[in-house]
């Protein structure tokens, strides 16, 4: 079938004559995470002298960098109706090949835990693009094919790779500019590159239509196969970016890091406004996801008194409020 022109709309435009009542729905749906987030950050202000402090607003920048790394990938993952539960796995293998390849210097070091990441992307996109298997289990299985990877790499987690404080890589994940960590302003840029992909090109259209039916894109002549073997490439080489950046930052290769961190990255996905079903979203929505959690936690360790397991309380009851919300919308919006 030749290929066709689509039209350059996206799920997040209001439709022609749409009434006020949807176009609420729909601000509610792409933009509630960030005015949450506003609304916590003025209590927060107000409530505790330390929270609106330059030290305090730069240590959540960087602490949430590296999961709004990985969150970027997730986006376009679920906008094509898709899943990655792989991602912490990959995380935590990036730390420890970075920290691994280091005896061959800076660049090995980064290259190395990009290469085997994005291998692990490839792998699993041909999986579910080409052969149709469901994303969920091949994800599942790429999880614990780079926990396994991993720690085999580091004699069952008794070894420890260490980076040297003078290695380029360290600087990088350790230095900063201006109160904020070099990690910060390399996930501004990805999420720069990421809002231009995603809404600008015709790739963007493709991983939206793809979402919102993958039948009727399939008959529109949209390059389906391809599209979701390359957003899982690019979930799999940023998650194995942000380990790599991580283990910078700490100076060593952490096989622990990354448990659970599927889980925080598709709320903060979710909660910025990505539908779970496909089809809409947007990367703007998920940093403010991303920065949301970061408050919330950085919010309890104000209050001292509670512990940190309350932020996982706290994500999971956002996390549910967000999709019943979403789910009410998107019927509303179908019986219109």
């Amino acid at each position: 079938m030749t290929e066709q022109t689509m039209p350059a709309v996206t799920a997040t435009d209001a439709p022609a004559g749409a009434s006020g009542r949807e176009r609420a729905f729909g601000l509610v749906q792409r933009h509630g995470a960030a005015a949450v987030l506003v609304l916590l950050v003025a209590i927060g202000s107000f409530a505790f002298d330390r929270f609106p402090t330059g030290d305090n607003l730069g240590n959540i920048a960087i602490t949430s960098s590296f999961l709004a790394t990985v969150a970027l990938g997730m986006t376009f993952v679920i906008i094509t109706g898709g899943i990655d539960l792989s991602v912490g796995s990959v995380f935590a293998l990036g730390g420890v090949l970075a920290a691994y390849g280091v005896r061959w210097g800076s660049l090995a070091a980064l290259l190395l835990p990009l290469v085997v990441c994005g291998a692990f992307g490839l792998a699993q996109g041909l999986l579910i693009a080409r052969v149709r298997l469901a994303p969920f289990i091949v994800t599942l299985a790429g999880l614990l094919g780079a926990r396994g990877l991993l720690l085999s790499i580091s004699d069952e987690g008794a070894k420890t790779y260490l980076i040297p404080h003078g290695a380029v890589l360290a600087r990088v994940g350790q230095g900063g500019f201006l109160g904020l960590g070099y990690p910060v302003y390399l996930t501004i840029a990805l999420f720069a590159a990421g809002s231009v992909l995603l809404q600008r090109t015709r790739f963007g259209q493709c991983v939206y239509a793809i979402g919102g039916s993958e039948d009727a894109a399939e008959l529109m002549g949209v390059p389906v196969v391809r599209t979701k073997v390359v957003v899982y490439v690019l979930s799999g080489l940023l998650a194995g970016l942000a380990g790599a950046l991580n283990a910078a930052r700490l100076s060593s290769g952490v096989t622990i890091l990354g448990t659970g961190m599927e889980l925080d990255v598709i709320a903060a996905v979710v909660i910025g406004g990505t539908l779970l079903t496909g089809g809409a979203g947007s990367v703007s929505g998920t940093i403010a996801g991303v920065l949301l959690l970061g408050v919330i936690q950085n919010l309890i360790n104000q209050i001292g008194d509670l512990s940190s397991s309350y932020q996982q309380v706290v994500s999971g009851a956002f996390l549910a409020a967000v999709v019943v919300v979403q789910t009410y919308l998107s019927r509303v919006q179908r019986l219109r």
